[in-house]
C-alpha cells in the first residue's frame, strides 16, 4: 500500500432493519442474518453488486455466538455484495458501530481503499448460552486424559448441577452490576430527576414519530420479517403516561427514577453506513450527505474510582472541541445516543460543569434516537451516523453535527460530520 495525503471521507448513504425488541419477530435471526439484511438493503440501493464496488466490509456484534467466527466475512459471503469483498470484525461494546465507521474511514483517507461499508448487529434473542464453567473443565481434563480409565473417572465427576448454563448478563464483569444499576448511581450523583427524563423519552419517541411520517426513514430502513417500522416506537408517548411506570433501576434507593420508559429496551436489529472518497462517489454520480472529519474515545475508571460507568463522552467531546477548535455552539445538530434518559442527561450536565455551552434540546436528537428506536448494541453507530449525515444533508447547507456513543467498560466514542 502507498500512502496518499489524507483524503476526505464522504458519507454517502446508509442502511438498516426496522429495530424489534427482543423475543420478538426477529427471536430466530441470527446477527449473520440481521446484519445480511441490513446489507443487502444497502447494495440494491447504491448498486454494490460489481466486482470491487467496496474495498473492504468491517462490522461487529457484542453477544456472539461461535458460529459467528468470521462474522463480517461470512455476511458478505451469504449477502449481494462481491465475494471478492475483504471484511473483518470489530468489537467495542456499544461503540463497535461507530469504530467500524472509523476504522473504514481511516484507511479511505490514507488512500488504502477509496470505499467501504461499516456498521455492526446484534440479537439478545438469540443470545449465547456458555457451558457451565465446571463442566467446560471437566470435558477439557476428559480430553486431555492419556487412558480410557482416566477419561471415565473425569466424566464421572460430572453432577446436575453442571448442567445449567450459563446465561448472559447485562453487567459488567468488574463489579457484577447492571448498566442500568450503574445509570442509576450516575443520575442520583448528578441529581437527575424522573421528570427531565421522561421528557427526554417522550421526545425521543415524539421525534421518531414525526421522523417516519415524513418519509425521512424511507431510504434508511429496510422491512424485515413483516416489519417496516421500529417495534419499541410509541407515537403516542407523553410524559404523563411515563410517569405512571415504576422504577426498575437503583430501586433499593428511595425516589428511584429510572424506568422501563426512559431506558432502552433490549433489542434486536442490524445497520451500516457507505463510506468512499469524493472521487469514488462522483464517479458513480452519487451524492455526499456529509464527511467524516474528527472523532475522539475516551474511557473512565468506574471502577475504583467515582466516574459513572457511561460518562466517558464527557471527556471525549471536551477533548476533541479542544483539538479542533469547534465549541457546542459551531454544531447544528447533536446526536447523542440514549442509553438511558438519566445519561443524556448527566453527560450534558458535565459538559456544561466543563465550560461548554449548553446544547440547543431543539438540535438533540431531532429525529428521535435509541429511547424510541431501541439500542442493539453493534448497530447503534452506524444508525445514529447515518441519520445525523442525512439530517445535515437535508438541510441542504454548510452543517456540523457532534455524535456522542456510551460504551460498557467505562468507554465512549464520539465524533464530528461536517457538510461543507
Amino acid at each position: 500500500m502507498y500512502l496518499h495525503e489524507i483524503r476526505r471521507v464522504a458519507i454517502v448513504g446508509g442502511s438498516r432493519i426496522p429495530f424489534a425488541r427482543s423475543d420478538g419477530p426477529y427471536a430466530t435471526a441470527s446477527n449473520q442474518e440481521l446484519l445480511t439484511a441490513a446489507l443487502n438493503g444497502l447494495v440494491e440501493r447504491y448498486g454494490l453488486r460489481a466486482r470491487g464496488a467496496v474495498g473492504e466490509f468491517v462490522a461487529g456484534a457484542v453477544l456472539k455466538h461461535s458460529r459467528d467466527f468470521n462474522l463480517a466475512r461470512e455476511t458478505v459471503l451469504g449477502s449481494a455484495l462481491d465475494p471478492h469483498t475483504p471484511a473483518y470484525d470489530i468489537q467495542q461494546a456499544c461503540g463497535t458501530g461507530l469504530q467500524a465507521v472509523i476504522a473504514a474511514a481511516n484507511k479511505i483517507a490514507l488512500g488504502a481503499i477509496d470505499s467501504a461499508v461499516a456498521g455492526g448487529a446484534d440479537t439478545t434473542s438469540d443470545a449465547p448460552l456458555g457451558v457451565n464453567d465446571e463442566l467446560r473443565r471437566l470435558l477439557l481434563e476428559a480430553r486431555r486424559a492419556k487412558s480410557t480409565g482416566a477419561r471415565l473417572r473425569a466424566l464421572a465427576r460430572v453432577r446436575p448441577r453442571h448442567l445449567v448454563p450459563d446465561i448472559p448478563r447485562n453487567a459488567e464483569p468488574r463489579t457484577g452490576l447492571s448498566m442500568g444499576e450503574h445509570a442509576a448511581i450516575t443520575a442520583r450523583t448528578w441529581g437527575v430527576s424522573r421528570e427531565a427524563q421522561d421528557e427526554l423519552a417522550a421526545t425521543s419517541h415524539q421525534r421518531l414519530a414525526a421522523a417516519y411520517e415524513r418519509g425521512f426513514l424511507d431510504d434508511l430502513v429496510v422491512p424485515f420479517r413483516g416489519l417496516a417500522r421500529d417495534q419499541n416506537l410509541r407515537p403516542g408517548s407523553t410524559t404523563e403516561k411515563l410517569a405512571a411506570l415504576k422504577p426498575v433501576f437503583g430501586t433499593d434507593h428511595e425516589n428511584a427514577t429510572m424506568t422501563a420508559g426512559n431506558s432502552t429496551p433490549l433489542t434486536d436489529g442490524a445497520a451500516v453506513v457507505l463510506l468512499a472518497s469524493e472521487e469514488w462517489a462522483r464517479e458513480r454520480g452519487l451524492d455526499v450527505l456529509a464527511y467524516l472529519t474528527a472523532y475522539e474515545t475516551a474511557a473512565v475508571d468506574y471502577v475504583d474510582g467515582d466516574e459513572g460507568l457511561l460518562m466517558a463522552p464527557a471527556h471525549a467531546v471536551p477533548r476533541m472541541l479542544e483539538r479542533t477548535g469547534l465549541g457546542i455552539g459551531d454544531f447544528d445538530l447533536v446526536e447523542i445516543h440514549e442509553a438511558f434518559a438519566s445519561q443524556v442527561l448527566a453527560t450534558l450536565a458535565a459538559w456544561e460543569e466543563q465550560g461548554l455551552a449548553p446544547v440547543d434540546r431543539a438540535r438533540l436528537n431531532v429525529a428521535g434516537s435509541s429511547l424510541a428506536t431501541g439500542h442493539p448494541f453493534a448497530a447503534t453507530g452506524a444508525r445514529v451516523v447515518a441519520t445525523l449525515a442525512k439530517l445535515l444533508a437535508e438541510r441542504d447547507a454548510p452543517g456540523r453535527g457532534l455524535v456522542s456513543v456510551c460504551a460498557a467498560g467505562g468507554q465512549g466514542v464520539t465524533a464530528v460530520l461536517e457538510r461543507s
